[in-house]
């Protein structure tokens, strides 16, 4: 359960259902712990800086993304996260969601165009190379045809999200759907570690990093996390490719479900516009309406910082999710097969974006 859906759906009558500031008390552990966990993450990377600076010691400038989403791991791979917490816990999405659209009152429009008009013509590149490559590498490898239209659509468009909108729209197996979630989870927090590491070594610009994140890590928290990492300029830039990228989601899963349709694999659908609008991330139209109020003038300068504010906040809570959610051992209970095709799947989408953005950052100077 969600946050969003406890706090947003109906108010249910019955008897025998709870009510709605039940569900959210069951929610506030969950929440107060990824509070909890982000604020030490944060409280240690401001510790460190600290120290570091009344000691004359250059200390390496570890951001608090970083420690959050570590010391979630850590948690979550000792004495794990207890079932009391889980339900709170898996709002970190809504929180997510819920930095992004804040986010848009430090975009004007101007840049969102500006970004997005480029990032649309690489996302249609990155879209139609990866769902190519993975379902070629994917039959290469024997892996099941469904199996495979997962990882195609995970590896390519937003991760998880995307496979959980495919795998009801393709009547996938759960097993399916628990293997190739496995699989992006596993990459994305290796993204966390290499992408960074390689941004640097390259010398790229926040810019053109922030592009190259977004075109190419999958989960939109893992894409918030590592471009975060690189700079909060990288991060704005990440966010904004990633969510250019998310919005292909609908159509893409629109058409894999035609496809298993076409094969009697998979329910008809009688309804595109309505399809297309259930999938569409919503998200993304908060974002636009904040960031044409931010352009027009709507919000005072002290109103567009207490909103970045609140941002990092919510993004403060989705990293501590990021880090919590991830368990080592389920994941390495779900095969090799499946991981191994996901890793060099995102290995070659990598390579590609990366010569993309390189490619645009020399003719359009990002």
């Amino acid at each position: 359960m969600s946050l969003e859906s406890a706090v947003l759906s109906p108010q249910i009558t019955s008897v025998d259902s709870p009510s709605q500031v039940a569900r959210f008390t069951r929610l506030l552990p969950g929440i107060l712990l990824l509070a909890l966990v982000g604020y030490v993450g944060k409280f240690i990377e401001h510790f460190i800086a600290t120290y570091g600076k009344a000691h004359y010691l250059a200390l390496p400038n570890i951001e608090y993304v970083l420690w959050a989403i570590l010391l979630g791991v850590a948690i979550s791979n000792t004495v794990g996260v207890p079932t009391f917490f889980r339900s709170g816990v898996s709002t970190y999405e809504f929180w997510l969601k819920t930095g992004i659209v804040l986010l848009g009152a430090r975009f004007l429009l101007g840049d969102v165009r500006r970004l997005g008009g480029l990032s649309l013509g690489l996302i249609a590149i990155e879209l139609a190379l990866a769902l190519t490559f993975m379902t070629y590498l994917g039959r290469a490898f024997k892996l099941k045809p469904k199996l495979i239209s997962l990882l195609a659509v995970g590896s390519s468009i937003c991760g998880v999200s995307a496979i959980i909108a495919a795998q009801g729209a393709i009547d996938a197996d759960e097993e399916d759907s628990s293997y190739a979630i496995a699989a992006i989870l596993a990459l994305g927090a290796i993204s966390l570690v290499l992408f960074p590491i390689i941004g640097h070594a390259l010398h790229m610009s926040d810019r053109a990093y922030g592009l190259w994140t977004g075109l190419a890590v999958d989960n939109t928290a893992e894409a918030t996390a590592a471009g975060a990492l690189y700079s909060d300029a990288a991060g704005k830039v990440a966010v904004l490719a990633k969510t250019c990228r998310n919005a292909t989601i609908g159509f893409v899963v629109l058409g894999y479900a035609v496809y298993w349709a076409s094969k009697g694999e998979a329910a008809v659908v009688t309804n595109k516009a309505s399809f297309l609008w259930r999938k569409f991330p919503k998200f993304i139209l908060g974002f636009l309406l904040i960031s044409l109020l931010a352009t027009i003038g709507f919000f005072s300068k002290s109103q567009v910082l207490a909103l970045g504010n609140l941002s990092r906040w919510a993004f403060l809570l989705t990293f501590a999710g990021v880090g919590l959610r991830t368990n080592l051992k389920e994941m390495s209970k779900q095969g090799i097969r499946p991981f191994v095709v996901g890793a060099v799947g995102e290995v070659a989408i990598a390579l590609i974006t990366l010569g993309l953005v390189f490619g645009a950052d020399r003719w359009y100077r990002l």
